[in-house]
């Protein structure tokens, strides 16, 4: 694992090519909960080769712009919960249920239907096929067990906490092999947790410690208030962040730039490795790097740089792959400045 000072890395996920999926069609459902093959322009039996290809692209931009700590870009997934919650048993998501959303709009989402369990896995090669091309740490990221609770339509469980739990224990078994195919860092997605605070606070951090239980090496929690492409007005605080000091991950990730937020709520994690969004993407106006240098150095105000890992506030998936890389250039060039200032 990189011992670099402020290592830079990314949320998740990157620009998919347009070549491979149809953005039209992705974009009129953004994040969708169910699945969306419609949206991939490659047919099988060729669309494995295809999103092989595309996440060696997104790779080699994330070392191209000097970003420490990289990922497969997500481009193998519709979004970034429906890869796994639909592939474990008990879910069905060919005849979906509908909620609320954390927008406050009905939302097609998978049914629970049964017990659920993992019966295959599912990242394990997304890991694999990163750590055979790439000598950089790669971090892999999951959704996190509240965030799939609140993403599906209980007809099956006596209590949602019950729900959540058995999501954990599906999570713990992939993530053990997750470590042992290569991941140095894994990363939970937790956004539902600010939608719904009250739910949260009730079951949500024993449902990640379940989670992580028994897994060593870096894991990380990342809280959102949702993509700048769905949410263009952020609050300018966390209704859920405190709480996420008794979380056995040793990193939160929050998103920062975008929303403006006091970053004085970093002493709310006391003993935790922030990873702070220093790249606004709800504006395709690429930050300079003396831009993003001050926003590290301002995080710098409240934790030292030994607890600091820059980052963009969320996952770029919806950036054009040139802003994308721009911004990750910005952000590489920007801890670089700060790295040469306190050497």
């Amino acid at each position: 694992m990189s011992q670099t000072l402020l290592p830079t890395t990314v949320v998740g996920s990157y620009p998919q090519p347009a070549w491979l999926v149809d953005h039209d069609r992705l974009r009129s459902r953004l994040v969708p909960r169910i699945r969306t093959p419609d949206i991939w322009r490659i047919e099988e039996p060729r669309l494995e080769q295809a999103q092989d290809d595309a996440t060696l692209i997104a790779m080699r931009d994330m070392e191209r712009a000097g970003i420490d700590i990289i990922t497969d870009g997500e481009i193998r997934r519709e979004s970034y919960s429906n890869h796994f919650s639909c592939a474990l048993e008990g879910i069905e998501h060919v005849v979906p249920g509908e909620i609320i959303g954390r927008t406050g709009k009905p939302t097609l989402v998978p049914r629970i239907v049964g017990r659920i369990r993992r019966i295959r896995a599912v990242e394990v090669r997304d890991v694999a096929f990163a750590r055979a091309n790439t000598d950089r740490p790669v971090k892999i990221t999951l959704p996190g067990p509240f965030t799939m609770t609140a993403q599906c339509k209980n007809e099956f469980y006596g209590d949602e906490a019950e729900v959540a739990m058995d999501f954990a224990a599906a999570l713990n078994e992939e993530i053990r092999e997750l470590k042992a195919a290569g991941a140095d860092v894994i990363q939970l997605d937790e956004p539902w947790m600010q939608a719904f605070p009250d739910r949260a606070r009730r079951f949500a951090i024993a449902a990640i410690n379940r989670a992580l239980e028994g897994i060593e090496g870096t894991t990380a929690i990342h809280l959102c208030f949702g993509y700048a492409a769905m949410v263009s007005s952020k609050p300018t605080g966390y209704s859920f962040l405190p709480e996420l000091s008794a979380a056995n991950a040793q990193q939160i990730s929050i998103e920062a730039a975008q929303p403006k937020l006091d970053l004085g709520i970093l002493r709310d994690l006391p003993g935790k490795t922030v990873m702070v969004g220093v790249i606004d993407l709800g504006t395709t106006e690429v930050e300079t790097a003396e831009t993003v240098a001050g926003r590290i150095r301002e995080a710098m105000k409240v934790l030292p740089p030994e607890r600091i890992v820059p980052a963009p506030d969320c996952g770029m998936k919806y950036l054009s792959r040139e802003t994308a890389f721009a911004k990750l250039k910005a952000l590489a060039d920007g801890a670089a400045i700060v790295r040469r200032e306190i050497a």
